[in-house]
């Protein structure tokens, strides 16, 4: 199952989606002591469903909005760790998705990609920052998409915006975090084949979407002593 990562405090924001339930499994089998904020009773529910009697095993930190700074430093506390309290390892899955033409998106959405992408990084990272620079060691994985390296897509004018913004911050992380020992990498998947998005393109071809448990090795790996080298790196996921 890879690296073990016993004594490792691992903060994974969107720990409830369809991704995230997969990469707080993956971390767990690892050892790690796993932390996930949530937002609603429901998604506590949820992943406490998925993941069974592993789900004892999770630290769940409720009522947690994470577009509010006061929410991320109380956040910090609730971790633990050595002062200044924190985790070793962030993994920044939380985020939104909307699509619609620029005529169509309204500032009401654009402000809501933002702050559900990109602000929830930004806040989370800069929290966690200090426990992981006094200690001398820290990862940061973040997720982005494909149309944020590629310039942009028609119809994703917020979503693709926001998503730019996770990936300048990542570059920024790593610059920052190079000298004391803390690495930030970014994930930029394709469709990733979840319930959803099989509702919502029921005919589409799904050979080509990767699996939510591939992307979670990923993340393991690049949370993990052996990927100290990888730093500021853009990895694309992409089956077709």
């Amino acid at each position: 199952m890879g690296e073990r990562l016993d004594d490792k405090r691992v903060l994974i924001t969107g720990g409830t989606g369809a991704l995230g339930r997969h990469v707080v499994k993956r971390f767990l089998e690892a050892g790690a002591q796993v932390h996930v904020p949530v937002f609603t009773p429901d998604e506590a529910d949820e992943l406490k469903d998925f993941l069974g009697d592993g789900a004892e095993a999770v630290s769940l930190h409720p009522d947690a909005d994470l577009t509010r700074p006061e929410v991320t430093e109380e956040l910090m506390g609730a971790v633990g760790g050595p002062d200044p309290n924190g985790p070793d390892i962030l993994l920044n899955l939380a985020g939104g998705f909307a699509m619609s033409p620029i005529t169509e998106t309204s500032p009401e959405t654009w402000e809501r990609m933002i702050a559900m992408n990109a602000t929830t990084a930004f806040l989370t990272s800069r929290a966690a920052f200090s426990a992981m620079k006094a200690r001398g060691w820290g990862r940061i994985v973040n997720v982005s998409a494909l149309p944020a390296l590629e310039g942009g897509a028609a119809e994703l004018t917020a979503y693709g915006a926001a998503k730019s913004a996770v990936l300048n911050l990542t570059r920024s992380l790593a610059r920052e975090g190079a000298e004391v020992g803390i690495t930030a990498n970014a994930i930029l998947p394709s469709i990733i084949d979840t319930p959803a998005n099989r509702d919502s393109m029921p005919d589409a071809d799904t050979s080509g979407w990767i699996p939510p448990a591939e992307i979670a090795h990923i993340c393991h790996f690049l949370a993990g002593p052996r990927a100290r080298v990888v730093n500021g790196a853009m990895l694309t996921l992409n089956l077709g």
